[in-house]
């Protein structure tokens, strides 16, 4: 959930019902905040995208979410607790608007004592517990988010507790871990927790408090207090050392959410999109599990001194058990000229003759801007790279251009803009609707035209952003059919407003294509689909907790080069019949279908040994055979061992895409 993602995840804590004393000192409203409060509803409700009053129905809302942040595997507050407390369910408007935010306070407190005194029980239960456990016992685990209860009783707290501790020393146990290296590890989880209560300060719930209001709106409107303002500032410069990935906070786990180009993670090939980091490790010292870890504490964790490493174990986005892995990434800065625009060239046999496709790989749309304010000539731009690739490409008398825009997340709108303009004569590129209702119009004054022969666009769920305002406007100009998975969606402007402290990152405006389609949620669609470990229903836009909708403006006037709509249905044929025959997609096709048919089934998860060793074992058994039916199918020699897959070194999705932009060339000329 997005307020999961920006928010500090609180640790377990409280007091209601129980009387009980807590060790640690409660915390009191830091009355400096007090404007600040005001200034977040003054902003919400004047500069935001919406303009949305600030009322009890978004009281009511925001007080689910911050009860989500605090406890968001139902782990610590009974179900009387949750009664209790509803009692502010309409007050965190008033609270914000008045500058008191003391409701905030008395609700984070009462969860200060339930979590202080649950972990200690846990803490103190633990070696006994682990001995205890009886692994051939047939009982399970609920899996499900969506399905997740507050407990009635404090008994079936208990169970719910032993069974979260049971399915965690399984996994060590299936793992090779010892009892006592279990013991040990569960331990260090549970202390980390009430170590977090005692650094948890005021600051960190007011910002808590603040985004269960502001991701009421939407999922990216956010406040930072001035330590997470700092940081955040420091993601965007991307001046720190680690392992280039984005993370966020998602039920008690830390979630990949897209790997950053030319980063370490992306370049060693085991880190994905949706894997839950659940334990940090550095060389020479014991895993630290993190889960239930404040974000930001986890990120100090993963970054660190370039050259040296750092361990994750994981729990695979595309596994369908429990049952983890470690992996060893290398910390790296990340820099510029690794997020380049790279060239390659794809070669497609035909009729005994053999076409050549270029295809340019671009990361992510960037400029630097240090070198333009010292007046170098010879900057680095995305657009300039680009356009000096298609020069060198077009020596090699390429047929034609697929322009890879994969796992870009975006990054310069003007660069977006003139990237653009060198495959289309000046014109519009994009709109930009504010608050106001206001449609400003983003477009190419340059009439050169770098590349005007046949072209596709490769995306996937991953493009977001300035990718989506490319791939819309090639697409509505006829420039290029585009190829690959439904965008991210991500179709919102933000500005950084600053507050008395801190700083505000509110939502001000929405893209619109030239045909006046947003961006928003449903991304680009691609003409020509292809098959996606990526789940729409998990990764994009649409996945998040309250994005704004799609809709639609007037549109632009604007020239249609190629009506690719008229091909489509011929072009689909083509590719279905190819991919059909292919290996790899054959491999993959299966991959899709076993995970989809298997994760209903595993929203429980067995706590029985011998159950969840021949889930695992089924599923790297049926890894093995996909790889080595892909393998007999390519005339390659056939493995043995699943741990000796590697991945493809062909891009079959960039093959795929030549196939269709060459498939469109015969068409094209066949009617002409």
């Amino acid at each position: 959930m997005i307020y999961k993602r920006l928010l500090l995840s609180l640790l377990p804590c409280i007091a209601l019902a129980s009387g009980s004393v807590s060790a640690y000192e409660k915390l009191e409203p830091p009355h400096d905040y007090d404007r600040v409060a005001q200034e977040i509803v003054a902003t919400l409700e004047n500069v935001h995208y919406n303009k949305t009053l600030i009322d009890d129905e978004v009281s009511e809302q925001a007080f689910e979410n911050y009860l989500d942040a605090l406890d968001p595997s139902r782990s610590f507050f009974l179900k009387s607790d949750v009664d209790t407390l509803s009692k502010y369910r309409s007050a965190f408007d008033d609270a914000l608007r008045n500058g008191d935010s003391q409701v905030a306070y008395d609700i984070y407190n009462a969860y200060l004592d339930r979590a202080e005194t649950r972990l200690e029980k846990v803490l103190a239960d633990i070696p006994d517990m682990v001995k205890s456990f009886q692994y051939t016992v047939d009982e399970s685990l609920n899996a499900d988010p969506d399905k997740l209860e507050w407990a009635e009783t404090d008994a079936e707290l208990d169970d719910y507790w032993r069974k979260r501790i049971k399915n965690r020393a399984l996994t060590l146990k299936l793992n090779g871990e010892s009892e006592e290296d279990i013991i040990s590890a569960i331990e260090r989880r549970y202390k980390s927790q009430l170590k977090q209560i005692d650094q948890t300060n005021a600051t960190d719930v007011f910002q808590s408090f603040a985004n269960s209001v502001t991701s009421v709106l939407d999922p990216h409107t956010t406040y930072f207090a001035p330590r997470a303002s700092e940081a955040f500032n420091i993601n965007m410069s991307l001046s720190l050392e680690g392992i280039g990935a984005v993370l966020q906070m998602e039920d008690d786990y830390t979630k990949v959410v897209r790997l950053i180009p030319g980063g370490p993670a992306e370049a060693r090939k085991e880190l994905a999109p949706n894997d839950r980091i659940i334990a940090v490790g550095q060389e020479g010292e014991p895993m630290i599990d993190v889960v239930g870890m404040r974000l930001d504490d986890v990120v100090d964790m993963i970054r660190g001194e370039r050259g040296t490493n750092v361990i994750l174990e994981i729990i695979p986005a595309n596994s369908n058990t429990q049952n983890s892995k470690k992996i060893t990434i290398t910390r790296e800065k990340v820099k510029l000229e690794d997020q380049s625009a790279q060239k390659k060239i794809v070669e497609v046999e035909r009729g005994g003759e053999t076409f050549k496709v270029g295809v340019i790989e671009l990361p992510t749309f960037y400029s630097d801007f240090a070198a333009i304010q010292r007046g170098d000539r010879d900057y680095k731009s995305s657009t300039r790279d680009t356009k000096r690739l298609i020069e060198e490409l077009q020596e090699e008398d390429i047929t034609a251009l697929i322009l890879d825009l994969r796992n870009n997340g975006g990054g310069s709108l003007q660069e977006a803009n003139s990237l653009t303009g060198l495959f289309i004569p000046a014109g519009p590129v994009v709109q930009i609707r504010d608050a106001s209702g206001r449609v400003s119009i983003l477009g190419d004054q340059d009439r050169d035209v770098a590349y005007s022969g046949p072209m596709a666009v490769l995306v996937n769920r991953m493009s977001a952003s300035a990718s989506e305002i490319v791939a819309g406007a090639l697409k509505d100009y006829g420039r290029a059919i585009i190829v690959g998975d439904q965008t991210f969606g991500k179709g919102t402007v933000q500005v950084l407003q600053e507050m008395d402290k801190g700083q505000l990152k509110i939502t001000q405006a929405k893209f619109y294509r030239v045909s006046g389609e947003s961006t928003q949620h449903k991304g680009v669609m691609p003409d020509i689909n292809f098959p996606s470990l990526l789940d729409t229903n998990q990764v994009g836009e649409s996945a998040l907790e309250n994005p704004l909708p799609w809709d639609k403006i007037h549109d632009t006037r604007y020239p249609v080069y190629w009506e690719f709509a008229d091909y489509v249905d011929e072009l689909t044929s083509l590719h279905d019949k190819r991919i059909k025959q292919d290996a790899n997609f054959v491999a993959l096709e299966d991959q899709i279908n076993y995970v989809k048919d298997q994760r209903e089934h595993f929203k429980s998860i067995s706590l029985n040994e011998n159950t969840r060793e021949a889930q695992r074992e089924d599923s790297e058994q049926k890894q093995l055979d996909r790889e080595n039916k892909r393998r007999k199918a390519l005339d390659l020699p056939v493995l043995e061992n699943v741990d000796d897959i590697e991945s493809p070194e062909d891009d079959v999705y960039a093959h795929e895409a030549a196939e269709v932009v060459l498939d469109f060339i015969g068409l094209y000329q066949k009617n002409n």
